[in-house]
């Protein structure tokens, strides 16, 4: 008995996600409904920026290899009813190599970039990582645009991360999964 209170719990909490204004974001994070305000221009501005930059290059072909789908805040449903937004995320042509027809993605991204902020920090960090190894997400870009730093995860084959790299200021930089290309993280912040 315990199943079906347990689906009508996660269905209640979906329903009350589809139900959050279109001017807010919404996460259900390991059972929890988190809602956050639109990013804030300096947020938005770096999203926007890295996303270019990578869409040309690893979407398109253009400068760079080509062979991703790079995506600006898709709905994740890595568990189902639990919709997350990373503010890109990026998945090889080869493991998927059409976009789904459904509203989210089951497929866990290659690829994820979350742009900190003082009211997301803690759940990207301490709620968010630990879910993205889990699932397999080979590599997570934190980027604050704040603090002026990138901090690029990869996952191991024990699904932890390692290899945590961090860049700070203006540096010129090749990360991976994209290091085919160098990026000027000055483009990133405001100026």
């Amino acid at each position: 008995m315990a199943a079906p209170a347990h689906h009508d719990r996660r269905q209640a909490l979906y329903d009350a996600y589809c139900a959050v204004p279109a001017h807010q974001r919404a996460e259900i994070i390991d059972g929890t409904l988190y809602v956050m305000s639109r990013p804030a221009p300096r947020h938005a501005n770096a999203t926007s920026v890295l996303g270019g930059e990578l869409n040309g290059a690893f979407q398109r072909g253009r400068g760079g290899p080509g062979g991703w789908w790079i995506l600006d805040e898709p709905e994740l449903q890595l568990v189902a009813l639990e919709p997350m937004s990373p503010d890109l995320a990026g998945w090889r042509v080869e493991r998927m190599p059409n976009l789904p027809e459904t509203a989210f993605f089951a497929i866990a991204p290659d690829w994820i970039c979350e742009v900190l902020s003082k009211s997301t920090e803690s759940v990207d960090r301490t709620k968010k990582l630990p879910i993205y190894a889990a699932h397999g997400v080979s590599h997570v870009w934190l980027i604050d645009p704040i603090a002026k730093t990138l901090e690029v995860h990869s996952l191991d084959g024990d699904r932890r991360w390692r290899d945590v790299r961090i860049y700070e200021g203006n540096a010129r930089v090749r990360a991976q999964p994209f290091e085919a290309i160098e990026l000027d993280l000055a483009e990133l912040w405001v100026r």
